[in-house]
């Protein structure tokens, strides 16, 4: 290893010890970088334990700060207390020299800034631990703005990088908690989210696909990007000017109606999130302007999360849940959320969730804002050592901060009551006659690969019995993903069988007369075909491998 990464290790290592942090020392395998004397010390006034952290990660600069506030956002992982105070690292530094910045602008666009541009504003308007912008004019008069990484910034985050995934590989041996926590799985998460947000050629094709996706949208405005100046080093992209979402006084001077604004916002969001599948992920109030028409400018979208079908049908019911009150579907919901770990005690989450809606037994649904009602989840998530994933621990962050800025907006404005129609909508999609031919389609690939697969492995099973080598040594958790695919190919049957009733009662009923009383007998016809689906999709869930499930599931 070379010495600057032995230097940097003896620095964390160091600033560790100093904001008492030094039993970490040996988790992570640095504890040869600090002395005994140095472990020991105490200092007269230590600040809290979350205050310590966020200083920390603060000292040891840009990496550490990005890291500090992707755990923000992890509320299945750390304490209310971290969130709050991780939530305040703010990633602002000294500007960079303007020969520095205009050096790198000719080098990665061919010609020093004053002959690219008619003008190119040395005073940066921002300045980011990687990058740093400018204010500019094209030729024509255009107003641009242009984002340089900072020079050195990919080689000090490559190096922390390497560190932090050797941290991550060294607490994974040395603490058996790392393993549930999946350390190398969240440290291997973080370094490829930072990589794309050190190449500007990822955020430019991230904003064209905003663009692209709001382009019938009149109410929403994402900058155009200039690919011919920008590189993986630069990006050049149109200036949004307006008003700061939450500057409340500037709004009402320029007499804008705030609950109009909120009402626009969460439906760009919800279109983001429940439609296109893919969102801003980084909403601070500081990336959205309103400008003086009354359009929503997005600006940065170096952060973007992304969900699949899947995800976001399971996002919808989970949300479905919230909203009426379920406690059942709530824990269903939220079991399917889960990244494979612990065993989870479904009936003592199931209480702990039923108990948290109780709290809002009798009042209207207004009275639990999505954004307090997915914290509150959350806070049980963690208590049950359940672990998310990363892409939906984002999903969770954004809405809470979407809804905050909601509530500033607009504090009468409900964030749900936007929602609703978007799930509502994605719901009744889902049970859509391509929706059905889709999952059926699935459903014959799978069974053909499950088929493709047995003659083989029944093979080795014979050729490994006929040997005198067979020996069973199965726990009932390793039964589980066998089970889970069964019972997933199991469901698939009966919404087949659902489908096939539908489209058979359809067929019947374009048959008939096309007359008004025409129409009566083959909708009754459709209608018992529907009904009878379920039934048969009742006893599906009521079968053999629903009831192994159980078993598995029981605690005995």
């Amino acid at each position: 290893m070379t010495s600057a990464y032995h230097r940097r290790q003896r620095r964390i290592a160091e600033v560790l010890v100093r904001y008492e942090m030094g039993h970490l020392l040996e988790v992570l395998g640095l504890e040869h970088f600090a002395s005994l004397e140095r472990r020991l010390l105490r200092r007269g006034s230590a600040p809290t334990r979350p205050e310590s952290l966020r200083r920390a990660l603060e000292e040891l600069g840009p990496t550490f700060i990005k890291l500090g506030q992707v755990l923000s956002t992890r509320a299945d992982l750390l304490p209310p207390s971290f969130e709050v105070e991780l939530a305040k690292l703010q990633d602002e530094t000294i500007p960079v020299a303007t020969d520095a910045i205009e050096e790198a602008v000719s080098t990665e666009l061919g010609g020093p800034p004053r002959e690219i541009f008619a003008n190119f504003d040395p005073e940066p308007v921002a300045a980011a631990s990687i990058g740093q912008v400018h204010a500019a004019t094209l030729r024509d008069g255009t107003e641009v703005v242009v984002k340089v990484r900072r020079p050195g910034a990919t080689e000090e985050v490559e190096l922390d990088l390497e560190i932090l995934l050797n941290l991550a590989a060294r607490a994974t041996q040395r603490w058996k908690e790392a393993e549930r926590y999946d350390l190398n799985g969240l440290a291997r998460d973080f370094a490829n989210q930072l990589r794309a947000e050190l190449d500007y050629l990822q955020e430019a094709r991230n904003a064209q696909v905003f663009a692209a996706n709001f382009a019938s949208d009149p109410r929403v405005h994402i900058p155009s990007v200039y690919p011919e100046l920008t590189t993986s080093r630069v990006i050049t992209l149109e200036r949004i000017r307006g008003t700061k979402i939450t500057d409340l006084a500037a709004l009402d001077a320029a007499g804008m109606d705030r609950p109009a604004l909120a009402e626009r916002l969460a439906s760009t969001v919800a279109q983001m999130v429940l439609v296109d599948g893919v969102y801003h992920g980084d909403p601070h109030p500081g990336n959205f302007f309103v400008e003086p028409d009354g359009r929503i400018g997005i600006v940065d979208f170096g952060r973007v999360g992304r969900i699949d079908d899947d995800l976001r049908s399971r996002l919808s019911k989970l949300l479905t849940a919230l909203i009426r009150k379920d406690p059942d579907r709530l824990t269903t919901a939220l079991l399917a959320l889960r990244e494979p770990g612990a065993p989870i005690e479904h009936a003592r989450m199931r209480q702990d969730l039923s108990e948290l809606l109780s709290q809002y037994s009798g009042r209207a649904i207004h009275d639990m804002p999505i954004g307090a009602g997915i914290t509150e989840v959350l806070n049980i998530v963690r208590r049950h050592n359940l672990i998310i994933s990363g892409d939906l621990a984002l999903l969770f962050a954004v809405l809470f901060m979407d809804e905050s800025i909601l509530d500033q907006l607009a504090p009468d404005f409900r964030f749900d009551d936007a929602l609703k129609p978007y799930i509502e909508r994605h719901l009744a999609s889902s049970l859509s006659p391509a929706a059905l031919a889709h999952r059926a389609e699935r459903f014959g690939m799978e069974v053909a690969e499950l088929t493709g697969e047995l003659p083989g492995q029944l093979h080795r099973l014979l050729e490994t019995i006929g040997n005198g080598q067979f020996e069973v040594h199965l726990r009932t958790s390793e039964l589980q993903p066998l089970v889970g695919r069964i019972e997933r190919l199991a469901n698939r049957v009966a919404i087949s069988i659902l489908a096939a009733a539908a489209i058979d009662g359809l067929s019947e009923l374009a048959a008939h007369d096309h007359s008004a009383r025409g129409w009566r007998r083959p909708a009754l016809a459709a209608g018992i075909g529907v009904v009878t689906s379920l039934t048969a999709y009742e006893g599906w869930r009521r079968s053999p491998i629903a009831a192994l499930r159980h078993r598995l599931r029981s605690p005995s």
